[in-house]
């Protein structure tokens, strides 16, 4: 079955072709190469040696997406990944952030509902529930007022792909809410590459560690946290692939209960700052060299999620550890720079 991956090689989007060429899926990425590289493919070939059918493509070209549609009018399943993710920046940049996150959504969207088999998987994320009155997180949590214009961007588009399935019975979706995806693949043939100055807490950790950046920010130790910085549910990027491609196959063997549906992609453990530093200090040996900044805006104080849903429903579970994801995250650092 041929899959479309928009996005395809960005940090989560690499991974996730890796997991579905390995599991028999032929694949089709679309990607501006924005925030990405064209070695990404080299590295997914290194891996499974299979390289998979690419199209540089914006997707908030219009035309250019009918185009690759009525090309590429085979597909059994597209997986969207391609949107901007930066809190900070999306803060900044607002209407960029809605251009792109938004009319890119709804274009795949019209293209896709010419075709025979409409089967849609969502990259969205736990900002789109805010900061949660209870935790653990449920997927039956209230969806608050957004706390950046990203945030904002996953609500509106589940809210898009809700409203189109009412009437488009063909289209069924899955909207997969996952929380702060981190580390690399254990081959180290791919993982996080940030443009500029990394925007992600563990990207930063890494390029400090070898000398990149002079010290690592962290912003605020005065949050209702154990500690005082902000927790988080970080989750192995492999976990998250592979729950893609459980999901995928939910929808192509029709065994979703419902045309939209949604699943949070966590390990179920909330991880301060402090926790995430001190595990890169115990799996690589090295003293990190950090500092306590002010409050960062569009930061919530505590989210992770309740797991029993993708669990026992979707049939998927995190399976490695935060300090698994340090190491591979730290193999990949050093892999990028001393080639």
């Amino acid at each position: 079955m041929k899959i479309l991956v928009t996005g395809g090689l960005g940090f989560i989007g690499s991974h996730t072709v890796v997991e579905l060429q390995q599991e028999g899926f032929e694949v089709v990425i679309i990607d501006n190469l924005s925030h990405s590289s064209l070695d990404v493919l080299d590295g997914i070939k290194a891996i499974t040696d299979i390289k998979p059918q690419f199209q540089k493509l914006d997707l908030k070209i219009k035309k250019d997406v009918k185009t690759f549609f009525k090309k590429y009018n085979d597909l059994a399943g597209v997986i969207h990944f391609a949107a901007k993710k930066a809190v900070g920046e999306s803060i900044k940049e607002p209407l960029m952030y809605y251009e792109n996150n938004i009319s890119t959504l709804v274009y795949v969207l019209q293209e896709l509902s010419e075709l025979n088999q409409q089967n849609f998987i969502f990259s969205s994320s736990c900002t789109v529930y805010g900061q949660a009155d209870i935790l653990p997180i449920t997927e039956n949590e209230a969806i608050k007022v957004a706390e950046s214009p990203y945030g904002n961007t996953k609500q509106i588009g589940e809210e898009i792909i809700r409203d189109t399935c009412k009437v488009n019975k063909k289209l069924n979706s899955i909207a997969l809410r996952y929380f702060n995806p981190i580390g690399a693949h254990p081959t180290a043939q791919i993982g996080e590459l940030p443009i500029g100055v990394p925007q992600n807490l563990v990207p930063y950790i890494t390029q400090t560690a070898l000398g990149i950046r002079e010290q690592l920010s962290v912003f605020g130790n005065d949050y209702k946290t154990l500690d005082g910085t902000c927790v988080r549910d970080y989750i192995h990027v492999v976990d998250v692939a592979k729950a893609h491609v459980v999901a995928l196959k939910r929808l192509l063997d029709n065994k979703n209960d419902y045309d939209f549906e949604v699943f949070n992609l966590g390990t179920g453990k909330g991880s301060s700052v402090l926790d995430v530093i001190e595990s890169f200090e115990k799996v690589s040996g090295k003293k990190l060299k950090y500092q306590i900044m002010d409050r960062r805006e569009g930061d919530v104080t505590s989210i992770y999620a309740e797991t029993t849903k993708a669990n026992d429903v979707l049939g998927w579970k995190a399976e490695l550890t935060l300090d698994d994801a340090m190491a591979s995250a730290w193999k990949w650092e050093q892999k990028i720079r001393n080639k």
